[in-house]
């Protein structure tokens, strides 16, 4: 495997990411949204308007996630920072809610809530080295303490369903689960 690197997504690398995700966005013209924008408004919204709200995002405030690199192509991302940046998974109606209600507003509570692999790259492991970097991103900002909600099997291992991730990486980082309010997706927890 070739030696992964990690940067954090600032507006200087947008291109990169743009480069990444695709003319299609990743997923189904996503642009990592998915997450950060109510359903209610994100269906009247088109990849373009999705991608310009990403991009957006990152120019205006801190990385809101790490891009992996092998030599100078971008091949991984990982969404990464506070919970409270990502409505949808605080929703009561999700299985990533928080634990305590209050963990959705702390700063200090974050969460690895998408990776997205380019598709000649997936398979190779990077998503343990995304996971790690994620981690290690989030400690040294402040976090305390860093959550996922992986999916536990997919029928296939190159699976979009895996853009949460699998809960053998969560478990090889040392998250150990709190909570399972659906089978087969457990809200893991690591405490920094």
């Amino acid at each position: 495997m070739e030696e992964l690197k990690t940067l954090a997504l600032t507006p200087d690398r947008w291109g990169d990411f743009e480069r990444l995700f695709g003319p299609s966005g990743a997923c189904y013209g996503c642009w990592c949204t998915y997450l950060r924008i109510p359903t209610s408004e994100r269906k009247l919204m088109d990849g373009e308007a999705k991608k310009q709200f990403m991009k957006g995002r990152v120019v205006a405030g801190s990385p809101p996630g790490i891009l992996g690199y092998i030599g100078e192509r971008p091949v991984a991302w990982a969404q990464v920072g506070p919970r409270a940046e990502l409505p949808k998974w605080n929703s009561l109606k999700t299985v990533s809610r928080p634990i305590d209600p209050e963990d959705a507003a702390d700063p200090s509570v974050w969460a690895v809530s998408c990776f997205f692999m380019s598709a000649r790259d997936r398979g190779k492991g990077y998503s343990h080295k995304m996971l790690s970097a994620a981690v290690e991103y989030a400690r040294i900002s402040g976090a305390r303490i860093v959550e996922g909600c992986p999916i536990e099997r997919t029928k296939q291992s190159k699976s979009v369903g895996l853009c949460v991730g699998s809960l053998r990486i969560f478990e090889a980082a040392g998250f150990s689960e709190v909570a399972k309010r659906k089978e087969g997706r457990p809200l893991m927890r690591l405490v920094l």
